[in-house]
């Protein structure tokens, strides 16, 4: 049963507040705003009661008394801007992602439950979620079916009825990603039963079909696909639109393909662009330093889109897709009061911006914090374990081999450990994945991170799992043991001396830093592991994909060596 988001006696006070009753709370005058539906900008005037709009058009009200007037002569007004698709959970957690993005304008976040789903019970995740209703922010979820990756209890926890709780709540608005479509292809009907479950809710589905052929295109969309984000060309993107997904069009440090994206729209004049959204795809810290959905819109605009589509596509167009434009994404009666006040549109970071009502920055000075929230069904990581030396053993005949940042292939191991020390002449590296419980693990060698580094320990992946790298494994104990010390977190080590650290305390995967403190800890690590022969783009994606058996061609995952095209393991975890 879908919540009303106003009770009978709000709604009867904002229809006294046309009636001339009662007085609106804030009234932005001479107001030049984007119209969605009209797709121009129209001047008026924009009454606000408490959360929401409940005029907008040529009228003053009656009744003032005790009123905000905001005179925005000059300026110009669009929606807050929604992201459609985003990991919360890449070294920020919700509650910081989201103070950080609702100074530039992101007041809308549709998010990744994945994190929630691994570490905590479905009871102890809906209590968060509901602490951050609660704030003048709009939080809505992802319900995944699979874990991207391979797991030794997937079936126990991907269960139906634990994604039908999460299908069941109204501010679930989409079920996916779908990583795990092959599954489906080779005939789980689990899988086809929850995606006909979401599709009976009213959810959305999300697909990952990179590089996917028209034939794969059209299998998923007969299995119930709505969207996709994962368009890499402008053919790409047509093909998509052809079978008919919503096409969400990606910025992101280890894919910044907007700008050829668009270039290329525009070239071929595809007329799409009221069919088109924006995302950054959850991006790591050191990205969002040049903004979130505002650094979407200031890319359409800086190829040629014309403002009013570049804005829609970052806010109506996505409001719209997701069946929740009579509350956001559109300045007009009846939606929520979620406003960014503009120098102009050639400007998309704002000067003020109001979500639900509430002040978050005002003439260019934050005012409000958004805070209060409790994580502590997070369990912390407390490792209950010791590594040594016996643990590190390495005789893995092939080992895995980075292409860049995120793509590995198995390669054959021609060097020998020297009393567990490996030469800096080459860019292979010891690697072991580490079960957070203490259980078993996978050790192999990994050949592209990087060919200077000692140790190397990390708590943040995939599955919260425990990852090593160095060419030294006294070093990589070191590592791990003041990661141990720190109850999560990102350590390298040097010598016996600690170089960099990113403390994680919630659950091992998540900071409680503001994201600007974040970026400058992730750059100045990326600074130390680039000294230190890492030469791809972005090594928290690394970390976090070195799982994921949705990205060719090996993995190392929680069953162990796992071979992404043939679908088997080949080398086994080992149990401690």
């Amino acid at each position: 049963m879908l919540e009303p988001n106003w009770k009978i006696t709000e709604l009867r006070k904002q229809v006294a507040v046309i009636d001339g009753k009662t007085a609106p709370t804030i009234v932005i005058t001479n107001a030049r705003y984007l119209h969605s539906m009209y797709k121009k900008w129209v001047e008026g005037n924009i009454w606000i009661l408490g959360d929401r709009i409940v005029y907008a058009g040529p009228k003053m009200p009656v009744n003032i008394e005790g009123t905000e007037i905001v005179d925005a002569s000059g300026k110009t007004i669009v929606p807050g801007y929604i992201e459609p698709h985003v990991h919360p959970f890449q070294l920020y957690n919700p509650q910081t992602l989201a103070d950080y993005a609702a100074q530039l304008g992101t007041t809308t976040l549709i998010s990744d439950n994945l994190t929630f789903f691994l570490h905590t019970t479905n009871e102890k995740a809906f209590s968060m979620l509901d602490q951050l209703k609660k704030l003048p922010f709009s939080f809505y979820w992802w319900a995944r079916f699979d874990s991207q990756t391979e797991l030794h209890d997937e079936h126990k926890l991907f269960t139906p009825i634990a994604i039908h709780d999460w299908l069941e709540r109204s501010d679930v608005l989409m079920g996916g990603e779908l990583t795990g479509w092959p599954k489906l292809v080779a005939g789980d009907d689990q899988m086809l039963y929850s995606l006909q479950e979401a599709h009976m809710y009213g959810k959305k589905i999300e697909a990952h079909l990179p590089g996917s052929s028209s034939r794969t295109l059209a299998r998923l969309k007969l299995f119930g696909a709505d969207g996709d984000h994962e368009a890499m060309t402008v053919e790409e993107v047509e093909n998509r639109v052809l079978h008919g997904y919503g096409v969400t069009l990606r910025h992101s440090s280890i894919r910044p393909d907007l700008p050829d994206l668009l270039k290329g729209i525009l070239e071929k004049d595809l007329n799409l662009f009221d069919h088109l959204m924006m995302t950054t795809d959850g991006a790591t810290p050191s990205f969002y330093k040049k903004g979130i959905m505002d650094q979407c819109i200031q890319v359409a605009l800086d190829a040629g889109v014309d403002p009013i589509d570049a804005y829609q596509m970052a806010s109506y167009n996505i409001a719209r897709y997701y069946n929740m434009s009579d509350v956001h994404g559109f300045i007009a009666t009846g939606r929520f009061a979620t406003l960014n006040i503009l120098e102009d549109e050639y400007h998309p970071v704002p000067e003020s911006v109001l979500s639900k009502g509430v002040w978050l920055k005002r003439d260019g000075q934050k005012v409000r914090t958004l805070e209060g929230v409790d994580f502590s069904a997070l369990p912390p990581l407390n490792l209950s374990f010791d590594l040594t030396e016996e643990d590190c053993q390495f005789s893995m005949p092939f080992g895995i081999e980075m292409l860049n940042d995120v793509i590995t292939k198995p390669y054959k191991v021609s060097v020998h450990p020297n009393h567990g020390h490996l030469s800096e002449e080459h860019d292979e590296c010891f690697l072991m994945l580490v079960d957070r419980k203490g259980q078993w693990r996978v050790n192999t060698l990994i050949k592209g991170f990087a060919n200077k580094l000692q140790g190397f320990a990390s708590s943040y992946s995939s599955t919260g799992d425990i990852i090593l790298i160095g060419k030294d494994i006294k070093e990589m104990l070191h590592a791990f043991n003041v990661m141990k010390e720190m109850n999560g977190g990102i350590v390298l080590v040097e010598s016996g001396e600690v170089i960099e650290t990113i403390p994680l305390p919630l659950c091992g995967g998540l900071s409680v830093e503001p994201v600007e403190h974040l970026i400058q800890q992730q750059n100045a690590l990326a600074n130390a592991l680039a000294e230190r022969g890492y030469a791809h783009g972005d090594a928290i994606y690394t970390l976090l994909f070195l799982q994921s058996t949705h990205l060719p061609y090996v993995r190392i995952t929680q069953q162990g060596i796992y071979e992404v095209m043939k679908k088997k393991v080949l080398f086994p975890s080992l149990m401690r």
